[in-house]
């Protein structure tokens, strides 16, 4: 197997198509940046992002070389109405449609999106790929939709994972995934959540971090005063629990 290019070597950004694996799905890409790993940290963006808007975050998260950072790009386009440039999803996601009439809060937690299966599995095949994610320490997270997918990669497959970071996430297929909380025993989990989120709920986050927190897996917890969002508080935090890992 071939090593990093010079590009990789060098800290840019590169795009790289995964092979899909025995399931034949279509291949994901990933930008790379950093150094050469191990260790390696995975992070999915959000519903109508993309994998470009992480670049920021490799100035701010303290990931020292030889560490790797991967970024993968969601498979799905997302046409938007807005002006703003078309957006990339893990699946076709019509939060409206999750809304209870009681409080307006989106509830995924009895729900199997059809398409999260899929976006799960494709991350498992980028996560197997010696060529972007070398042998060794990996994190996984994500931010709103990404970490829903990175969830079920933790909770519904057996991919080896050294700790799990879940941003502005929430509950999905709730007591399906309990039913695994006690296969990641010990994981160090990293979840964070604003209170005045008007599009995941809080309470469904704090829900989990309870839930977690009883099944023996290790998790920092940290809520903040704001919205739908990744303020320079949770950045501050996140690098106190990736430090915290000795990787």
């Amino acid at each position: 197997m071939r090593g990093p290019s010079p590009i990789l070597l060098s800290g840019l950004f590169a795009l790289f198509a995964i092979a899909g694996g025995c399931q034949r799905l279509p291949p994901l890409t990933a930008i790379v940046a950093g150094g050469t790993g191990p260790p390696t940290l995975v992070l999915l963006h959000g519903y109508g992002s993309s994998a470009e808007r992480w670049a920021p975050f490799t100035q701010t998260i303290r990931w020292p070389a030889p560490a790797r950072f991967v970024f993968p790009q969601g498979p799905e386009v997302m046409v938007r109405t807005d002006g703003a440039a078309d957006g990339r999803a893990w699946w076709p996601l019509d939060l409206p449609s999750y809304r209870q009439a009681a409080n307006g809060d989106a509830d995924l937690s009895s729900a199997r999106p059809p398409g999260l299966k899929r976006a799960a599995s494709l991350v498992e095949n980028l996560l197997d790929d010696r060529g972007i994610v070398p042998r060794g320490p990996v994190v996984l997270g994500g931010y709103s939709q990404g970490a829903m997918v990175a969830s079920e990669v933790a909770f519904r497959s057996r991919v080896r994972l050294s700790a799990l970071v879940v941003l502005s996430g929430t509950f999905v297929d709730e007591r399906e995934w309990e039913s695994h909380f006690g296969e990641r025993r010990g994981l160090p989990v990293f979840l964070a959540h604003g209170r005045q989120d008007s599009t995941l709920p809080f309470e469904a986050a704090d829900r989990m971090r309870r839930k977690l927190e009883a099944a023996g897996l290790q998790v920092t917890w940290c809520p903040f005063d704001g919205g739908h969002d990744i303020p320079a508080a949770v950045v501050v935090a996140l690098n106190d629990f990736l430090a915290r890992l000795h990787l």
